[in-house]
Parts: structure tokens; C-alpha cells; sequence
């Protein structure tokens, strides 16, 4: 029987847009092997046994999160925005401080009348330290400048300042422990408005299982210590990058969000 022939450049090339359409990025190894030939050969021989040496100590491991009431007094003692800034720097209980780079504190005006609440710092929020700086934060920009605002004139946070392994979802943990900077961040700006961006954000703050495309577009009232306000839960541009299609509710939170501002400042 004849060997198969080799591939032609077409199917090469064909075979290469498969593996990529399927995920494959790596290359294991640096020639090809043969693992019949491999199979066909003898057994490799077992390695000799050699005497154990010390077993290497174990890595030391990340701090847990303590307990919320230290957060929640951290954050009572900050009168001022630079003050709790400072203080959740200097604050070493949380462990997803000690994988990320730095603090992602905010971004934009502290006296803004609208506060916007997203989840957590990706990695380019990581290394800016400031939220909403990638591809999710260019598009948010895109959205606030078509009702006529920007960053001047917003204040953005995220529910946790630290950016979690994997860009995955805060734990109820980490959550619980972050939850308390977020509401004085809250108290400290005194927005008019607050919009949460994502699941994470409406369902901390308002202390709800419901999931955001329920929750978006109606209106709820938040109160945060000495603030009382409006709370519209609408999609993060995270998800709008993925589900392109789900911009056109984002669009009409938007305008509800320029209306509320109309009528909170004709009030």
C-alpha cells in the first residue's frame, strides 16, 4: 500500500483555520513524533528509584479575608475620599490584594451628581489602576458621551478594587468584605443618581437574587447610611461586547438615566 501523500498548501492551511477556529494555540513540542513507531518499540525502562530528599516547604499562603466589621469600621473612619483611599490601600485582610497589582479606587469626578458602580478591575484596570479603562471602558464611554456626558462628569467605582484571578466573578466572601468601602464611597460623593453596571453590583447593593436582565431598566431606591437615592440596574458593557444585541436595552437605560437627571435637576 502506498504511503498517503502529504498535504497540499490548501488543506494545510484549511487544517491550521480549524485548530484555530477550535481554540488550539499551542504547539506541544517542536517536531513531530511518530507514536506508533513509539508504541511498536520496546518499553521504556522504569527509572531507579533514588532516596527521597526533604519534601520542599509549601508555599505561603495568601491571607483570608477577615472579618466585614473591620471593613465596615475602615471605612467609617475615612471622612474624606483620599482618606479611604489611603485606608483600603494600607488594608492588607483581603486576598485578592496580595494577587493583584494595585488599588483600582475610582475614576472621574468625586462631585458628580451620577455614580456608576461596575464589578471588578480586568487586567488592563489592573495595571491602570482605574476602572473601566478597556475595551468595556472605551465602549461605556461611547454610551455616556451619546447622552452627553463623560468621565467629568460621572464617578465610577467597582465593588471590589481589586482585580480577581481570571477576571472571574467577586465571591460572596470577597464581596461581603468590599461591600462596606463601596457604601462609603457612596455616602462621600452624595451622587443624585447611581446606576449599577452587572449582576454583581445590583445584586450587592440592592440585596437581590434576581438577575440584571430582570433588574434593568426599573428604577430602585438604595439607602447607604446618610444617602438615600435612585438606582437604575442596567448591562455591563462586558456583556455588550459579547451580546451585541442587547445594546438596544442598554440604549433605553441610557435615556432613562438622562430623563431621571432632568428631573432631578427641575426638582
Amino acid at each position: 500500500m502506498s504511503a498517503n501523500p502529504p498535504f497540499s498548501e490548501a488543506e494545510a492551511l484549511a487544517a491550521l483555520d480549524w485548530y484555530r477556529a477550535a481554540g488550539v494555540d499551542v504547539a506541544v513540542g517542536e517536531a513531530p513524533v511518530d507514536r506508533f513507531a513509539t508504541s511498536a518499540g520496546a518499553p521504556p525502562k522504569r527509572p531507579l528509584p533514588t532516596t527521597a530528599g526533604p519534601a520542599p516547604a509549601p508555599a505561603p499562603a495568601l491571607p483570608l479575608s477577615s472579618d466585614p466589621n473591620e471593613t465596615r469600621a475602615i471605612a467609617a473612619a475615612a471622612t474624606t475620599l483620599e482618606e479611604l483611599r489611603a485606608a483600603m490601600d494600607a488594608y492588607e485582610g483581603c486576598a485578592l490584594k496580595h494577587r493583584a497589582t494595585q488599588l483600582c479606587f475610582s475614576d472621574g469626578n468625586p462631585e458628580a451628581e451620577i455614580m456608576l458602580v461596575g464589578e471588578g478591575p480586568g487586567e488592563q484596570e489592573d495595571r491602570q489602576g482605574k476602572p473601566f479603562v478597556g475595551r468595556a471602558g472605551q465602549l461605556l464611554d461611547r454610551m455616556l458621551a451619546a447622552i452627553g456626558l463623560d468621565r467629568t462628569k460621572v464617578f465610577i467605582v467597582n465593588m471590589v478594587p481589586w482585580r480577581p484571578p481570571g477576571n472571574r466573578n467577586p465571591t460572596p466572601e470577597e464581596l461581603a468584605l468590599c461591600t462596606p468601602f463601596v457604601h462609603r464611597q457612596i455616602e462621600l460623593v452624595h451622587p443624585k443618581v447611581l446606576m449599577t453596571l452587572g449582576n454583581v453590583p445590583t445584586q450587592a447593593l440592592l440585596s437581590t437574587n434576581t438577575g440584571i436582565t430582570r433588574m434593568r431598566g426599573t428604577w430602585k431606591t438604595l439607602t447607604v447610611g446618610g444617602w438615600t437615592g435612585p438606582v437604575l440596574p442596567s448591562l455591563h458593557p462586558a456583556f455588550l461586547l459579547r451580546t451585541p444585541g442587547a445594546k438596544a436595552q442598554a440604549w433605553k437605560d441610557m435615556l432613562s438615566l438622562k430623563q431621571k437627571m432632568a428631573s432631578e435637576r427641575s426638582s
